[in-house]
């Protein structure tokens, strides 16, 4: 199974997060530590953790929650989990009876982190402490804890590692209801504790421990440590639990990574990108899960640490933005959305399931199995031009068949998609999205000799001819498109981060893209907005303009800075020649993502840039998520504008002319199913450098 995903603001809706009295929430003392007491504080309905100052190591199933100081407390969040359990809730380190003094917590890797602390011991004269200890965690909540003295002379310290265990579940800790620490039995080299329904968790120390205080939870140890010497503890984490997924720690299977994520580099005269594109392929590995019923297919959770569960469109969505990264988390990742296609003869046969999403203030929910149907004939002609074997596109084929059947029912007369039902109202975005999903599935019916390309191209005429009629707003200052009409005429005005989609149009054969449902004016003035003040943050793009009646820069669609939105405007900016535009916008998201140590939240608030500020993290955000990595990637490969077409044997770039960045090289694209690298001079200039044999070369 998966993490257990649980409800946030703007997330697919569920049951709420009730209040709950007298939950310990605030940072314990070391002495309560020991005991499991702290300062009572009630939780908020609805409220959850906060975690965007934590360190998250992961590599799902596996998760660790740590604050920097490096300690596992049990407060809030923090812990160790497997498949949404959580395994080791305190993990508390003493040496001669007082904790480290916390300096340093970095993440190493996606999966792992370092904290650095120091103690004076017994005899140091002056303020310099002559021990230092470092801890390396990772996400299975395995840990190498090392002593190292600087001291001129020997010494004998007593070590002690606290460890509590509730074996609750995420949801649980998430409303504050974790239930009672578990009491723990000596097992073997550490210590075990045992829950309802068989589940258990092991914790083994190397070396074995001198003393093991089950009551307590405390492991302990004497530490003998030479002039210049270290003293070391490995501890080892194990799911006991029945039923234990695989590829969990212990549990085999072993984890995906580079046979789905080719390992993508970029280097150049700015070394953030080379940093973003790192972490953000990091995160991307680290966030794939395995379906259970179907442990060969792998896909991304949408976000750690709440939103763990089954495949969603988000999924797809960053699926689709990192098909240069190989067409093999596309493949299984349509594979997984395809078992969840509605059967049958009725209107609904072929339309992929999915919740309803919060819209923002101003729309009723969405349904997200709406934007799975629309966006799979799209993921799947995409990753055909990139390079997908035969085999599995002659797989996927009828599923796609069948999402396109559905768009061409669900058009009402008008010719317009309703979403979420045939009630309405008709959105600007999906519409977008079906005008693609037509455009390139008539484009993948061709190709594969089968019926309805033409039908589904006189489809997409029409939705473009009535939405340039009815979508339009003019005004003095160049109109505007609007987010939504009703089927009784009432228009929805407001504009937000949802108009980028306009200029996503889909890649066709031959390295061109698809029409849009804009014309050339209206899409000038699209890009023109999304590079005004109201829209663009000076971090990335709001969801919701600054001037707009509801405007909340922590709402998720009402002003909030989304990733993905961001770095779908910056590569269809990109893409049609507005590079200023798309300039900013990947300028903001790149200094925001140095911000977030390169590990971009899924949102953060919608605040205006100022001189010296910093982007504001939003509470409730996920962090890593799978759009925002994959969001990355996508932006940041706007810069050579990589447009593929293995069937017919070419490739082409169109990078952008005014080279904001400064010359930069990616390597590591996998075309053709080949590697791939390219240069981009500070003039501009592209110059392919590694393709598949045979393939041929164009601007």
């Amino acid at each position: 199974m998966a993490l257990s995903p649980v409800p946030a603001p703007g997330r697919p809706t569920g049951p709420p997060i009730g209040p709950v009295p007298g939950r310990p929430t605030g940072r314990q003392s070391p002495a309560a530590v020991g005991t499991g007491a702290a300062p009572p504080r009630a939780a908020r309905p609805a409220e959850l953790p906060s975690v965007h100052d934590a360190l998250l190591c992961v590599a799902l199933p596996a998760l660790a929650v740590c604050a920097a100081h490096g300690q596992l407390t049990g407060e809030g969040p923090e812990g160790v989990y497997v498949a949404g359990r959580r395994l080791l809730s305190r993990c508390v380190l003493r040496v001669a009876g007082r904790e480290p003094v916390a300096l340093q917590g970095r993440m190493a890797a996606a999966d792992r982190a370092v904290f650095l602390g120091v103690l004076r011991v017994p005899g140091d004269m002056g303020p310099d402490p002559g021990l230092t200890v470092e801890r390396t965690r990772s996400a299975d909540g395995s840990e190498r804890i090392t002593l190292r003295s600087a001291a001129a002379r020997p010494l004998r310290l007593p070590v002690e590692i606290a460890l509590g265990s509730d074996l609750a579940d995420l949801g649980a800790v998430a409303s504050g209801r974790p239930g009672p620490e578990l009491t723990a039995s000596v097992h073997g080299t550490g210590l075990r504790w045992t829950g309802d329904g068989g589940r258990s968790v092991t914790v083994t120390a190397d070396p074995p421990p001198m003393d093991a205080l089950a009551a307590a939870g405390v492991l302990r140890w004497e530490a003998e440590l030479a002039p210049g010497g270290t003293f070391t503890v490995r501890l080892r984490v194990r799911d006991g639990s029945p039923g234990r997924p695989t590829g969990a720690p212990g549990g085999g299977g072993g984890r995906p990574g580079g046979h789905v994520l080719a390992e993508a580099l970029a280097e150049g005269d700015d070394p953030r990108p080379g940093e973003l594109l790192r972490a953000s392929v990091e995160d991307l590995r680290a966030l794939l899960q395995r379906d259970p019923a179907h442990p060969a297919d792998v896909h991304l959770a949408a976000g750690v640490p709440w939103r763990c569960g089954p495949v969603t469109a988000e999924a797809l969505w960053a699926a689709r933005m990192a098909l240069p990264l190989g067409t093999r988390l596309a493949v299984t990742t349509l594979r997984a959305l395809g078992r969840t296609q509605l059967s049958g003869g009725g209107t609904e046969s072929g339309r992929i399931q999915g919740p309803l999403r919060d819209a923002g203030p101003h729309l009723p929910p969405r349904c997200t199995g709406i934007e799975a149907t629309l966006a799979y004939p799209v993921v799947l002609a995409e990753a055909r031009r990139w390079g997908l074997p035969a085999a599995d596109l002659e797989e996927l084929l009828p599923v796609a068949e069948r999402c396109l059947a559905w768009l061409r029912r669900a058009a009402d007369a008008s010719g317009l998609v309703p979403d979420p039902g045939p009630a309405g109202p008709w959105r600007a975005e999906t519409q977008a999205h079906a005008h693609r999903a037509a455009l390139l599935g008539a484009d993948l019916l061709d190709a594969c000799g089968r019926p309805g390309g033409d039908a589904l191209r006189d489809a997409a005429g029409t939705l473009r001819e009535r939405f340039r009629r009815e979508f339009w707003l003019d005004d003095r200052a160049g109109g505007r498109p609007a987010a939504a009409r009703g089927p009784d005429g009432r228009t929805w005005p407001q504009l937000g981060g949802w108009a980028a989609h306009l200029l996503d149009t889909g890649l066709l054969g031959g390295g061109r893209l698809a029409h849009g449902l804009l014309d050339r004016m209206e899409t000038e003035q699209v890009a023109r907005l999304l590079g005004t003040p109201a829209l663009d943050s000076g971090w990335g793009l709001r969801g919701l303009g600054a001037k707009e009646p509801g405007h909340n820069p922590f709402g998720h669609r009402a002003g909030a800075v989304r990733v993905h939105e961001t770095a779908v405007a910056v590569a269809g900016l990109a893409a049609l020649g507005h590079e200023k535009e798309a300039a900013s916008l990947l300028r903001g998201l790149l200094d925001a993502a140095e911000a977030f140590a390169y590990r971009l939240p899924e949102m953060y608030a919608g605040e205006q840039r100022t001189s010296g500020g910093r982007p504001v993290p939003h509470p409730a955000a996920c962090r890593p998520a799978a759009v925002a990595a994959a969001g990355a990637v996508h932006a940041l490969l706007a810069l050579v504008g990589i447009r593929p077409d293995a069937p017919g044997r070419s490739v082409s770039t169109h990078p952008l002319r005014s080279a904001p960045l400064g010359a930069i090289r990616f390597s590591g694209i996998v075309v053709a199913g080949e590697p791939f690298a390219v240069r981009v001079g500070r003039l501009g200039l592209g110059m392919v450098e590694e393709a598949a044999q045979g393939l041929q070369l164009g601007v």
